[in-house]
């Protein structure tokens, strides 16, 4: 912000110092070749500096929205990490459930057996089909969770990849204004040089 302020200050001055010229070439009918060449090189030198501001603001704002992209590449990593960490948790629940259904199972058949040695173990066939329902729906329920958490983490991945290609071209919009920099402060260096030697030659 500083340097902006600095470069507009400076083109003012010129600008003040281009009226003042112009107002001392109105006094002179016929204005040398020399002179001639002064006034188009300070005129050179203006419009160095206007296009040396507007690339390094253009510079600038390109540098935020690369700050911005790594921010959003930075959260939607984290998320897509969170998402993969809850794809696990459901994955380890899942297995537990299976587990637990399968021993489930395993007790049903068992108690059938028995029932036909003993009424008694009725009881514990009820119970262990309440327990084989009850893990079933928690089975359905880590399936869902695996589903939608899948479905987060894509998202995010797709994010990741919307971010990256942004961080890209704004990558590629800052080279491209620094590249119009450097270009626009040789043309200020020649443009000055020029001056000095047709201030010389007036002489």
């Amino acid at each position: 912000m500083n340097a902006e302020l600095v470069v507009r200050r400076g083109v003012l001055a010129v600008a003040f110092a281009g009226l003042l010229a112009g107002g001392a070439y109105a006094q002179s009918p016929d204005p040398t070749p020399q002179q001639q060449d002064i006034q188009n090189d300070k005129k050179d030198i203006r419009s160095d500096k206007k296009d040396l501001a507007k690339d390094r603001a253009d510079r600038n704002a390109d540098q935020r929205d690369i700050n911005h992209d790594k921010g959003d590449l930075a959260k939607d990593r984290s998320d897509r990490n969170a998402d993969q960490r809850d794809i696990n948790h459901d994955r380890r629940d899942l297995n537990k459930d299976r587990a637990e259904r399968n021993a489930d199972q395993r007790d049903i058949n068992h108690d059938k057996a028995r029932l036909a040695r003993a009424q008694a173990d009725r009881k514990d066939l009820r119970a262990d089909r309440v327990d084989r329902n009850k893990d079933q729906r928690d089975i359905n329920k880590d399936r869902r969770d695996l589903s939608k958490d899948r479905a987060d983490r894509n998202a995010d991945q797709r994010d990741i990849n919307h971010d990256k290609k942004d961080l890209a071209k704004d990558r590629k919009d800052r080279n491209k204004d620094q590249k119009d920099i450097n270009k626009d402060k040789k043309d200020l260096h020649k443009d000055r040089k020029d001056l000095r030697q047709d201030r010389k030659g007036h002489k």
